[in-house]
């Protein structure tokens, strides 16, 4: 499904791109009920002043400039102020990704290049991909100038919206660092290589999200829900011996079966 449709420019070179959502949410939805007879909880919207209830189609836009004072905005005003340069992705200049920390990073599309736009989207991916660099983009989504991180991939051109710098938080709480031995840092150092693997996002699941779906089917069937006994966990105090059997396990579980 498209998201929105755009043009990407660098210099005087205009691609025309769509932009799909690279993810998706698949978290179970529980719905609020009443306790007493499981009927569903509904939420109205209502008029402060009438109390009359509100459909959509009777909402509008309003911003707040005194106390209870309000401005009405259109979605068409909305619109009818953003420029074409704005509309449209501008690469700002170019980046090494491991120059950006991950807290920057927002939401996740990929780009496509729409007809007449292939070979010059080729060429940018293409670029990038040789350079080892990234895009820094901006456009408007919504109300809000957007920062955006134009990422090649072998098989194409990811771009993720980014936070801007006020919106990130410091860091809430520093932690006094304690001294790390020789010793210490040489056997993380193997615990780590012992346990590189290539990332293959196929291995991964949301476990926790189907053992909740067995729970539910179980209950739909009305059959007794069992739960499995709290794993128990061999506390090993002593840092040095918890990375020795850190590593014993890595190799293990490195073994073919």
């Amino acid at each position: 499904m498209v998201s929105r449709k755009s043009v990407l420019t660098f210099g005087m070179v205009a691609i025309p791109i769509a932009l799909y959502t690279a993810t998706q949410d698949n978290d179970i939805r529980f719905n609020q009920l009443h306790k007493e007879d499981n009927s569903r909880i509904r939420y109205k919207k209502t008029c402060a002043h009438c109390g009359k209830e509100i459909g959509s189609g009777d909402i509008v836009k309003g911003y707040e400039y005194d106390k209870d004072k309000y401005v009405v905005i259109t979605e068409e005003e909305i619109e009818k102020i953003k420029t074409e340069k704005e509309k449209s992705i501008q690469i700002l200049h170019f980046a090494k990704l491991n120059q950006i920390s991950p807290v920057y990073y927002d939401r996740t599309y990929q780009a496509v290049p729409e007809a007449g736009g292939e070979k010059a989207f080729e060429l940018l991916r293409a670029s990038l991909m040789a350079e080892q660099k990234i895009a820094i983009g901006k456009t408007v989504f919504g109300t809000k100038d957007t920062l955006m991180a134009i990422i090649p991939r072998e098989d194409g051109i990811l771009i993720s919206t980014m936070f801007f710098e006020d919106e990130i938080r410091e860091l809430q709480k520093q932690y006094s660092k304690p001294a790390v031995s020789e010793q210490e840092l040489n056997m993380a150092k193997v615990l780590i290589n012992s346990m590189d693997t290539p990332f293959n996002p196929e291995k991964y699941q949301d476990e926790y999200q189907i053992k909740l779906r067995a729970l539910i089917e179980t209950k739909i069937a009305g059959r007794e829900v069992v739960f499995a006994e709290p794993e128990s966990t061999g506390k090993i105090i002593d840092l040095m011996d918890a990375l020795k059997a850190s590593i014993e396990h890595a190799k293990k579980d490195k073994e073919p079966a």
